[in-house]
């Protein structure tokens, strides 16, 4: 039988006012019970919940077990087997346990106190003259109405890729007795005999310093012009505006925008100085009579050149690692922020 229009609204009427005399007999805690839960906070959602976060946490685990596992096994194993090895001598199967010896004849070592002064010579020099000329030079590459911006770029990051064996073969010939470098210098009246770059103690040096700073400068150079690029222009509009000079504009906004770049770089450098090999064996082998022979060269020679004493050389391989420790902690109290 169907219902009129009329008939069934009366009808829909009449349920809804049972309904809610039916809702106001109940008690406040049964009507309490009737209200729709939320999603999520059933009583049955907490485990699947912890069983996502679980799922989801051992996906993650699984992208970097293999990579920790690496850096593990190929990093910090032999940085432990050196620590247990720089307390032992001999070689091979006959090593015995010494305590701290190696460690004693360290401190009384005279080629090692030789290659220690060379070591930190090169990295008061020439670390920060590096650091200068690079963010002098990202400075200038920066400027937009500079041409042939690319070129310049280009030209100054091109030693970075180059052969460390081949650039440190070229330097060889570079600064040798018939060398360029002489050559040019003496046709220029500037000298009125040939310089022995690589013979004479101070001279080597002057080398070594000049080669690192050729081949590093662009690498740091980059990261200053890439930081550079994303400072706001209007920063320095804004500088010029109020009457500041270029001058006041790069010690008062370049240097401080910078400076956490500043100090990165400061401090991976150090870290390349303190292992400086490649420069040094290619360029002077150490020469003459160890005037320019880094910690690392002495660490190879101990190992492969003399009669090999890899418990010794184990000794003095820490101790590049207690003098990376030292500076980046004078670094990073000397230009970190002083209001954190």
């Amino acid at each position: 039988m169907e219902l009129t229009d009329y008939q069934a609204d009366e009808r829909g009427f009449f349920l809804l006012e049972q309904g809610w005399e039916l809702m106001n007999m109940m008690p406040a805690k049964a009507s309490q019970t009737v209200t729709a839960e939320k999603p999520g906070q059933g009583p049955g959602t907490a485990r699947p919940n912890r069983k996502l976060k679980i799922k989801n946490g051992a996906v993650g685990w699984s992208f970097i077990v293999i990579a920790a596992g690496l850096i593990c096994l190929f990093y910090f194993y032999p940085m432990v087997q050196a620590l247990l090895l720089s307390f032992q001598s001999g070689t091979g199967a006959n090593l015995q346990f010494t305590g701290i010896d190696n460690y004693t004849r360290l401190l009384k070592d005279p080629t090692f106190l030789t290659t220690l002064k060379n070591t930190v010579i090169f990295l008061i020099v020439q670390v920060p003259v590096m650091i200068i000329l690079a963010l002098f030079l990202s400075v200038l590459l920066n400027n937009k109405t500079l041409k042939w911006k690319g070129l310049f770029r280009t030209a100054i990051f091109l030693p970075c890729v180059t052969s460390l064996v081949a650039y440190s073969v070229i330097f060889k010939y570079l600064f040798s007795q018939d060398g360029i470098i002489n050559i040019m210098l003496m046709k220029l009246a500037l000298i009125s005999e040939p310089i022995s770059w690589l013979t004479d103690p101070f001279w080597a040096k002057v080398t070594i310093i000049v080669a690192i700073t050729w081949r590093w400068t662009g690498y740091n150079m980059i990261f200053y012009l890439s930081a550079l690029q994303n400072v706001d222009q209007s920063i320095y509009e804004a500088a010029k505006m109020d009457g500041a000079s270029s001058f006041q504009q790069f010690f008062r906004i370049t240097v401080p925008m910078l400076k956490p770049i500043i100090l990165f770089t400061s401090i991976t450098s150090t870290i390349g100085t303190l292992q400086l090999f490649d420069e040094v064996m290619n360029i002077t082998a150490g020469g003459p009579a160890n005037a320019t022979m880094t910690i690392s060269q002495y660490i190879y020679n101990l190992s492969f050149k003399y009669t090999p004493d890899f418990g010794y050389a184990a000794t003095v391989s820490y101790a590049i690692v207690i003098l990376i420790v030292i500076f980046s902690i004078i670094q990073f109290k000397v230009a970190g922020d002083r209001n954190e």
